[in-house]
């Protein structure tokens, strides 16, 4: 089964291809051997480009903790847990007011996970949403790598705030080099189903090949809604869009650390909304997971 999905996935790379936005991604996949239009900047990918791109990229992966006691290996059968992010309300705890997230709220939030021994990865709870809408991601990195000793994760926005914030780590670790051997921030970027890389998912993918970070390329399919009504299908979705940001990120830097993500489920047919905690997510999630341990990928599932 999972041979099929893989296959199917290939035909769809090659054969369907992925929108990809910007002029130097298409250069990159151009360079490398794939059929590019560029009127409609469409890339239908070679199986071979992408079989090379889940050999080149690494197997194992650190999530380095300011404290080291905090460090997580992601590879084959290890399994760690993390907060979900992006809230976009919070009930204040002192007024029971439901209301806009603020920056001090998301350090608060960090402080709680640096205290619960069963979470073992900093998410972006919340957003600092009374920070500048342009510099938000920059504000939230703030927020969260001064107020927790472990990993965070955070969404950059785009390539230019991601480089600004493996240099805000750098400062903590004490140089690049360091950051390099001890990552202790890393990135996620969504391609947009069906079958999209829009222009900042493709300068985070390339940013973070170039920078050496970590980047969890995590598809956000709805089967019913952005992808095929079966689960199957769904996945085919899900696997081209994951394995196209992989190999967009390997072409720019081979072995750059990058991670199999998924927060794929099914659309809510009645109410058109995102299921969660339903069957049909949880089979979609373990089928990801397992599709990443095909590959040998370090994976991240979200929901379940």
């Amino acid at each position: 089964e999972l041979y099929a999905i893989h296959l199917a996935t290939l035909e769809v790379l090659q054969q369907t291809g992925l929108f990809v936005e910007t002029r130097e991604a298409l250069d990159v996949f151009d360079g490398a051997g794939a059929e590019i239009d560029r009127k409609n900047k469409i890339v239908k990918i070679p199986p071979y480009l992408v079989d090379d791109a889940i050999r080149s990229a690494p197997s194992k992966i650190i999530l380095a903790g300011r404290n080291p006691k905090h460090d997580k290996v992601l590879e084959s059968d290890r399994v760690h847990f993390t907060n979900f992010s992006e809230g976009v309300e919070i009930i204040d705890p002192y007024t029971g007011e439901r209301r806009t997230p603020t920056k001090a709220d998301l350090a608060n939030a960090a402080k709680v996970v640096d205290c619960l021994s069963d979470i073992d990865v900093c998410e972006k709870a919340v957003g600092a949403c009374d920070a500048p809408p342009e510099t938000v991601p920059l504000h939230n990195a703030e927020a969260m790598l001064t107020n927790t000793t472990k990993h965070c994760c955070v969404g950059p926005g785009d390539g230019f705030l991601l480089k600004r914030l493996v240099k805000m780590a750098a400062a903590i670790v004490g140089g690049l080099k360091k950051l390099k051997e001890r990552p202790i921030l890393s990135f996620t970027t969504c391609p947009v189903s069906p079958l999209q890389l829009i222009k900042e998912c493709c300068e985070i993918i390339m940013a973070s090949a170039r920078t050496g970070s970590v980047i969890n390329i995590l598809s956000m399919a709805m089967a019913g809604g952005t992808a095929p009504v079966s689960l199957a299908g769904t996945l085919v979705t899900h696997n081209a869009e994951v394995l196209g940001g992989i190999t967009l990120n390997q072409l720019v830097a081979k072995g750059a650390p990058v991670i199999y993500g998924s927060s794929t489920t099914a659309m809510d047919l009645k109410l058109g909304t995102a299921s969660v905690g339903t069957p049909e997510c949880a089979i979609i999630s373990g089928a990801v997971a397992r599709l990443a341990r095909y590959y040998a990928l370090p994976s991240y599932v979200a929901g379940g």
